[in-house]
């Protein structure tokens, strides 16, 4: 699943290259994916509309529209967004659930292999309903070890199952929640609470610099991500525990460890490091 490396680079693309952009048309192939709208719908709100500007909230990306309403598509699995100036592949636009297409020429595709992703269409005050749930974000400057220490300090639940619920830290999955703690030295089982100040402090430093990291490499792609132009991220080369149950431990050579136990996914750690 997309998260917050993912969206954010996926977020800066569609900014740089349709903000500004005026739809012509809207295009509904699987309507499934819609939520708070229907397809005729959607195309009387949309047509006419600029796209202000594209950014992030947690796993969200959001298209703010001229209208003053927005366009929120939550990518899940295997959602993308492409955008086509006529040179797209077939097999790129073959899975298409839902496509814009801009005065310009040019469609942006909303691509769902698996169609668990959601586009909606939510006016001002839905949208700052819908958004008022969602955590902090850990690039905030406000997000301090201070505020990340608060967190964890009110749930008993495993350290890691914490960092990953939206409510309580925005864009956070599984796979930027095993970097940090394997970064920070932290066993993704313990108890929040039991998390020091120190150990706080380190955690919020490992985030930032991991979230920071896989930015700055175009996200990670395993199997479906790509960014709006279609292309893989490379984080995944830089990844110390993340899918490397039974490798060597990068810091101490130890037998990286995979259980399901922490919270149902598969979490590696470092059963030596990791405290």
């Amino acid at each position: 699943m997309p998260e917050l490396p993912e969206t954010e680079t996926i977020a800066r693309d569609l900014d740089r290259a349709v903000a500004g952009a005026v739809v012509s048309g809207v295009t509904v192939t699987h309507a499934d994916v819609l939520r708070e709208t229907t397809p005729a719908d959607l195309a009387v709100r949309l047509v006419a509309a600029r796209i202000r500007r594209s950014w992030r909230r947690a796993k969200l990306i959001v298209l703010d529209l001229s209208t003053a309403e927005h366009l929120v598509v939550q990518p899940r699995f295997t959602g993308a967004l492409l955008v086509d100036s006529g040179a797209l592949a077939l097999a790129e636009r073959r899975y298409t659930a839902l496509a814009l297409h801009f005065v310009d020429g040019r469609t942006l595709h909303y691509r769902d292999i698996r169609r668990l992703g959601t586009v909606a269409l939510m006016g001002p005050d839905r949208f700052a309903t819908y958004t008022a749930g969602i955590g902090p974000e850990p690039l905030d400057p406000t997000f301090t070890a201070d505020a990340l220490r608060t967190v964890l300090s009110r749930s008993g639940q495993a350290v890691k199952k914490v960092l990953m619920n939206q409510r309580q830290v925005a864009g956070v999955g599984n796979i930027y929640a095993t970097e940090s703690l394997w970064r920070a030295g932290i066993d993704p089982s313990r108890s929040a609470r039991r998390v020091a100040a120190a150990e706080a402090q380190a955690l919020r430093r490992a985030l930032i610099d991991v979230l920071s990291e896989a930015i700055e490499a175009r996200g990670t792609s395993f199997r479906d991500y790509r960014d709006a132009h279609g292309e893989r991220g490379s984080f995944g080369d830089h990844l110390a525990a993340y899918g490397r149950a039974g490798l060597p431990c990068p810091r101490c050579q130890s037998r990286l460890v995979g259980t399901h136990a922490v919270d149902g996914r598969m979490t590696v750690f470092c059963p030596r490091c990791q405290r």
